[in-house]
């Protein structure tokens, strides 16, 4: 992009809203300076800004995100080729497995949700803050990132790794980037991932790439599980084949 047409306002308006998650639900104008990277001033200036225009509310001091920003990733979904592509598949595989399927892509050090589906009969597994459409997860623990990640030519993965810490989640995550890289390694060959307990105890994942017909990696399947419900050669036996069929199934429509 030329420097002529980027807007350095919409950024850094862009970077404040982002600044808003589930560690930090509320902010003032010092905490969203911090996490945007701009000044105390900027910051307030965005800050009352958004919420005049609806996209936050505030008591005065601290501001929240407000339903409107709904109106983003509404219009994302409902937009969006990929999603409304694969919702049938992850509905049936909701069916046929009994547990919670979802599609996600790939976003800097995280995944994002961009389809999911789980059963009524069968309670899903909820992660600490709920797992729902847009929910963030870190790539190097799950395994649809970790199926994301493998997609890159070395290049890129070498710069992902650099770019980006790998924060330990539980007692099992991988925090070394080589041992990381390795795995991956092993992904690309294998082209599945099978994640224990890595982000969440208590929760075991199992992932595949969604591939175009020219075999470019656009997202990454998996069904989520827990161990007592199912060991993880149980998983690799029963789901590892519904999950690459519907791979399969899709590819002629990513």
């Amino acid at each position: 992009m030329a420097h002529a047409d980027y807007i350095a306002g919409l950024a850094k308006g862009l970077a404040v809203l982002e600044s808003f998650d589930t560690e930090r639900q509320r902010l003032n104008a010092t905490l969203a300076a911090q996490r945007a990277g701009i000044t105390r001033a900027a910051a307030r200036r965005h800050l009352l800004t958004l919420a005049h225009l609806g996209y936050l509310e505030s008591d005065g001091q601290y501001f929240w995100l407000a339903p409107k920003v709904l109106r983003l990733s509404g219009s994302y979904l409902a937009s969006a080729r990929l999603p409304r592509t694969v919702q049938p598949t992850l509905t049936r595989l909701a069916v046929q497995t009994g547990l919670s399927c979802s599609v996600v892509v790939l976003d800097g050090p995280e995944v994002i949700i961009v389809a999911r589906s789980a059963t009524s009969e069968q309670p899903e597994r909820r992660l600490a803050h709920g797992l729902h459409l847009g929910s963030r997860l870190p790539a190097h623990a799950t395994s649809t990132g970790r199926v994301l990640l493998a997609s890159l030519d070395d290049a890129a993965l070498e710069q992902w790794l650099r770019q980006h810490p790998l924060p330990r989640l539980t007692a099992h995550t991988v925090t070394s980037a080589q041992h990381l890289l390795s795995l991956l390694y092993g992904v690309r060959q294998q082209d599945y991932c099978l994640a224990r307990e890595e982000h969440e105890l208590g929760v075991h994942a199992i992932a595949v790439p969604l591939r175009n017909p020219l075999g470019h990696t656009l997202a990454a399947l998996n069904v989520v599980c827990a161990p007592q419900r199912m060991p993880a050669e149980a998983m690799l036996r029963d789901l590892l084949p519904l999950l690459q069929e519907a791979a399969r199934d899709l590819r002629p429509m990513l």
